[in-house]
C-alpha cells in the first residue's frame, strides 16, 4: 500500500523519524512496494534508505554529516 503523504506513515515511523527521514522512508517504501509487491521487503528497503542518510544518536535520528 503506497503512502501519499508522511501523515499516512505508520506511527512507528512518524514517532521516531524527523520529517526529512520520513520523506526518504515514504519514497523508498513506495518504490520498493511497487517493485517487489512485498510489504515486508518494502519496509526493509525503506529503513535501509533512511540509514544511508540518518543515524540514531543519543536516542534520536539525526542526519549524518
Amino acid at each position: 500500500m503506497p503512502y501519499k503523504t508522511n501523515k499516512e506513515l505508520p506511527d512507528s515511523v512518524k514517532s521516531h523519524l524527523p520529517a526529512g527521514a520520513q520523506t526518504i522512508f515514504r519514497k523508498a517504501f513506495n518504490s520498493a512496494d511497487e517493485q517487489y509487491k512485498d510489504e515486508v521487503r518494502a519496509f526493509k528497503v525503506a529503513w535501509a534508505a533512511v540509514k544511508k542518510e540518518y543515524a540514531k544518536r543519543d536516542g534520536e535520528w539525526r542526519r549524518k554529516k
